[in-house]
């Protein structure tokens, strides 16, 4: 049962989740989300596995080779598989054959990439890095440019794949990159509007979640990581904006400051009984409140409109905003 073997029947073809039939012959590369070993009635070893990819999710079991097998791979990572698609209880699942950890050191041969196993941004994220890049080049203030700049480019490989957060708007691979730049798009109208300082606003846009790249973990499924559970990534944000204007020097004081009320606040438009930090006391801090709260709210609704299964043109009520929501007839915009 060698890595070859593996090799060399998922060359033939790969089988993502939403296209598997029952009864079928299965082999292709997926993501472990769940592991769990367990045993039968009649105390026989099993493992347990719930596997996704950017196509959906499906339970699995092997039941032969287990100490065996349960060794080559753990939770949360890529695996090679080969199976069986079967019926339990009204439901698909693969009885799984041969499985392996997948690396693309092992694996890009033959088709593995990565990214394909988790729902991804439906845009581009180099277009979206261009696009933010060259805004960051626009700005007037030398200091502003120069902070933004020196964090994206340090953390250039997470900000263009980590979420904009685990459970609530845009949960998916490069969400934090969709994130920011639906909200600088807007923040623009917005500071010419209201005569705001834009190249503040639009640093705090930038800046506002700069923490996650340390408040979640480097992963296919990222997770919250001690940091992140202990401090959250305003605190983190926070740090690291204060941490790199460290560094350049003659950094105004006062700039700096209201740069780090703008990080510090962002949260207040979802929370305001944080009363005396959570209150935006510029002009900038409150659009930020304003862009952060409707932007997340709006991604919100969307995902809960694509995934309603209610029949009619309304949803159920048991979702974030606690209210039937209206689906209707109309398609969703690209």
């Amino acid at each position: 049962m060698s890595v070859r073997s593996v090799n060399s029947a998922i060359v033939k073809k790969l089988v993502p989740i939403s296209k598997l039939k029952s009864d079928a012959e299965v082999q292709g590369f997926y993501l472990c989300k769940e592991k769990h070993l367990r045993r039968t009635r009649a105390g026989e070893l099993y493992i347990d596995i719930v596997l996704t990819d950017g196509t959906g999710e499906i339970g699995a079991k092997v039941w032969d080779n287990v100490e065996e097998l349960t060794t080559r791979f753990q939770q949360g990572n890529a695996v090679a598989v080969r199976g069986r698609v079967d019926i339990f209880q009204d439901k698909k699942q693969i009885v799984i054959g041969r499985i392996n950890k997948a690396t693309e050191a092992k694996y890009a041969r033959y088709g593995f990439k990565p990214e394909t196993l988790v729902p991804s941004s439906p845009k581009n994220p180099v277009r979206m890095w261009t696009y933010l890049g060259a805004l960051i080049q626009k700005m007037e203030n030398p200091f502003l440019k120069k902070l933004v700049s020196g964090l994206y480019r340090t953390h250039k490989k997470r900000l263009m794949t980590m979420p904009a957060s685990l459970t609530m708007h845009y949960t998916y691979r490069s969400g934090y990159l969709e994130h920011v730049l639906s909200m600088t798009r807007l923040g623009l109208t917005l500071s010419s509007h209201y005569r705001a300082n834009s190249d503040l606003l639009v640093s705090g846009i930038l800046l506002h979640g700069i923490g996650k790249v340390r408040e979640l973990t480097d992963a296919l499924l990222p997770k919250y990581s001690d940091e992140g559970n202990f401090i959250g990534h305003s605190v983190l944000s926070w740090d690291m904006v204060r941490q790199e204007a460290d560094r350049i020097k003659g950094f105004p004081p006062e700039l700096l400051l209201e740069l780090e009320h703008l990080i510090i606040s962002h949260e207040g438009g979802f929370s305001p009984r944080y009363v005396n930090v959570s209150r935006a006391r510029t002009k900038e801090a409150l659009l930020l409140q304003a862009l952060d709260n409707l932007d997340t709210k709006v991604s919100v609704m969307n995902r809960i409109l694509a995934e309603d299964s209610e029949e009619g043109d309304w949803t159920s009520r048991r979702n974030y905003f606690g209210t039937e929501l209206y689906k209707g007839s109309r398609q969703q915009p690209d």
